[in-house]
C-alpha cells in the first residue's frame, strides 16, 4: 500500500497515486470509499481510473471519480466531492498525483458545509499541506453560509 496516506481528520485522508494492488490493504485499514481526483492520461504509466474502480469494488470499497484537471476545481467537482464525502458511511481516501488537489478539494467541500476555515487549514497543515493560497476562498465560503 502507498505509504504516504495523510489523515486530514477522522473521516478523510489523502494520498498520492494509488495502485490497484493497494486496495485490499486500504480496505483493511478501515477506509470505505475511494475518491479519484486524477484525470486519466495525466501522466504516462498512471493506472486507469477504471482499473482502480474495479479493484476498489472488488475490495468492498465504493469508488467516486471526481477528476480535477488543468481547468481546476469548478462547481461540478465541488458538488461531486461534497456528495461523495457526505454519502460515505466511514473513512474516505481521496487521491491524485501528489495529494494536493485532493486536499484542496476536501477543504473547499468542508468549508461549503460549514466547517471552520481555521480548523480546515490547521488539519491540512498538520498533514503537510499549505492552504494559505486557498484561505481567502475558504473564508468567503464560510461567510456565505
Amino acid at each position: 500500500m502507498t505509504s504516504d496516506i495523510r489523515s486530514l481528520n477522522d473521516r478523510v485522508a489523502v494520498a498520492p497515486q494509488i495502485a490497484a494492488g493497494d486496495l485490499p490493504a486500504i480496505a483493511a485499514a478501515g477506509y470505505v470509499a475511494i475518491v479519484n481526483n486524477r484525470p486519466d492520461g495525466e501522466e504516462p504509466g498512471q493506472p486507469a481510473g477504471d482499473d482502480i474502480r474495479a479493484a476498489a469494488e472488488a475490495a468492498g470499497l465504493s469508488y467516486h471519480a471526481v477528476p480535477v484537471g488543468r481547468a481546476g476545481i469548478g462547481q461540478a467537482e465541488l458538488d461531486a466531492m461534497t456528495a461523495a464525502l457526505a454519502g460515505a458511511d466511514g473513512p474516505v481516501l481521496a487521491y491524485c498525483r501528489s495529494g494536493t488537489r485532493s486536499c484542496n478539494l476536501w477543504a473547499l467541500a468542508a468549508a461549503r458545509v460549514g466547517r471552520d476555515p481555521a480548523v480546515i487549514a490547521a488539519q491540512a497543515g498538520a498533514a503537510g499541506y499549505d492552504l494559505s493560497a486557498l484561505r481567502p476562498t475558504l473564508d468567503a465560503m464560510a461567510t456565505r453560509r
